[in-house]
């Protein structure tokens, strides 16, 4: 049985979908903490279970008779995961797969970045093959960071770098073939990315020419944009959590842009402007 963590939210619902297409539903489990919310992919057929990452003996539940797992990571902490890959291996799994990022990097200043190295490494000390889809960085990311922003016609941030921005759905979709294709991918992927890296100052003219609005970028200093951020109400260590990215961007982190995703695919990966274009269009 292939078991899918996370199945209720946006990147591991894609997942399951994907996966209804390639293999039969009684061979698709689900691990989920609220298990009602995954009430019509049990009507599909898909076992759905509790799991939850800081409750092992539920994920030995939500696990059981797996052959490959995919752990859909959570918060910037590697210490969930563990626990799961360590259920995954106690529930007899063949393999693990686990989706990492392609800025997976231990001196990152953005916390995901060196939860995802330590949980690579993790995976690497479990003793079962594992997969590691280094996936690129989330178009939708930026596409809600820039909301307000395309609404005024000023994105306003830090300092940024280019960053090889990346579809959920194409993402979800090679981590379906990776499930259902043995041998297709071991270990530490390559950059699973975008076409092509786009800093702040390329959204903002895509938005413009979109939108048939002028949306131009401000770049404000650090400590200026975090002062900001706090006065519209958003706790400081948030902010703070928030200005890594644009620090890790800067230092190229994101910039990479690889054939992996579309070797997968078997066609070209999503484009940004796509990817904002439909945004726009809800």
């Amino acid at each position: 049985m292939i078991i899918v963590t996370g199945a209720t939210g946006q990147l591991g619902r894609l997942v399951v979908e994907h996966l209804l297409a390639r293999v039969p539903a009684e061979r698709i489990g689900v691990s989920v903490r609220e298990p009602e919310k995954g009430q019509d992919l049990a009507d599909r057929g898909v076992r759905v279970r509790r799991g939850d990452f800081d409750d092992p003996a539920s994920l030995a539940y939500a696990f059981e008779g797996a052959a490959r797992v995919l752990i859909v990571s959570g918060p910037a902490d590697a210490a969930p995961h563990r626990t799961a890959i360590e259920a995954a291996r106690d529930a007899g799994a063949g393999r693990v797969l686990y989706t990492s990022h392609m800025g997976a990097n231990p001196a990152s200043p953005f916390l995901p970045m060196p939860s995802h190295a330590e949980t690579e490494q993790d995976l690497r000390a479990s003793g079962v093959p594992f997969t590691a889809l280094r996936n690129g960085f989330y178009a939708d990311t930026i596409v809600r960071v820039i909301g307000q922003g395309l609404r005024s016609g000023e994105i306003v941030a830090p300092a940024d770098g280019p960053v090889s921005w990346t579809a959920h759905a194409d993402l979800a979709e090679a981590a379906a073939v990776a499930l259902t294709e043995e041998g297709r991918l071991d270990g530490v992927t390559p950059p699973l990315t975008g076409p092509e890296a786009l800093d702040l100052t390329d959204i903002a003219a895509i938005a413009s020419e979109l939108t048939g609005r002028e949306v131009v970028r401000v770049t404000v200093p650090d400590d200026e944009w975090v002062a900001g951020m706090v006065s519209r109400g958003v706790p400081e260590g948030q902010a703070r959590f928030l200005l890594g990215m644009y620090e890790a961007s800067r230092q190229g982190e994101f910039a990479e842009v690889g054939p992996a995703l579309g070797d997968l695919l078997g066609r070209k990966p999503t484009a940004f402007r796509d990817v904002l274009a439909a945004a726009l269009a809800t």
